[in-house]
């Protein structure tokens, strides 16, 4: 039934991927996407700054309800993200500390939520991954209805279960299962060009060319 299922995802990037991913900056991996594809500019991490990268175990919940959050841990496997669309909604707080806690102690990669955490200082103060739209004192309900493991959205950003999540300071991002393999190429090449373009900042070989014709291209009028 919709808004009531809990279902078994049929694939999930694999760890080799995931190690791939963890070490790269999501702004990289974004730009190798078209720069077209985001959890939106307020999904902010509210952890202490580590890099987050797992398979997605996606959640979808009435706005301030976490009982189908609470079966995600429970059915989430080590290195799994919980991604939870909670309909934006920043009322009531969708987990805090303990389900942080209990998250981090069975080896998950962390949360990302579409709504409010709290315990933020909390939060700030452990690595443990987690993103999420705002903070709230006010609790949640457990009284559902829900799904798990069905395609959700953050933002426009479509999330399928077993998707790649990475997450760092500039944000979130989904990288779809059959993708993997060519943006991490992609997002390889664009980590060595920008390398090479700080050392040839550094050295002062670095050309500006492009600029001048770029305004051109556009029909820039210009006295200078």
């Amino acid at each position: 039934m919709d808004g009531l299922q809990i279902l078994k995802r049929k694939r999930l990037v694999s760890k080799e991927t995931v190690d791939q991913f963890l070490g790269l900056a999501v702004a990289n991996v974004s730009d190798s996407m078209s720069r077209m594809f985001a959890g939106g500019a307020k999904l902010r991490p509210m952890h202490s700054g580590a890099p987050m990268a797992g398979p997605a175990l996606t959640v979808r919940t009435r706005p301030g309800d976490n009982l189908f959050i609470h079966k995600a841990i429970s059915m989430a496997v080590p290195g799994d993200v919980i991604v939870v669309d909670g309909g934006g909604d920043l009322t009531n707080a969708l987990i805090g500390e303990i389900m942080s806690h209990m998250a981090a102690v069975k080896g998950l990669g962390g949360f990302v939520i579409n709504g409010s955490i709290r315990d933020a200082k909390a939060l700030k103060a452990n690595s443990f991954p987690v993103f999420a739209l705002g903070v709230t004192h006010r609790g949640p309900y457990k009284d559902g209805p829900g799904e798990i493991n069905t395609k959700i959205s953050i933002d426009g950003m479509v999330i399928e279960p077993g998707d790649l999540i990475i997450g760092d300071d500039d944000g979130c991002l989904c990288v779809p299962f059959d993708s993997c393999s060519i943006v991490y190429q992609a997002t390889q090449a664009k980590t060595r060009a920008e390398k090479k373009m700080i050392a040839d900042i550094t050295a002062g070989a670095y050309s500006d060319a492009w600029v001048d014709e770029a305004l051109n291209r556009i029909g820039c009028h210009r006295e200078i």
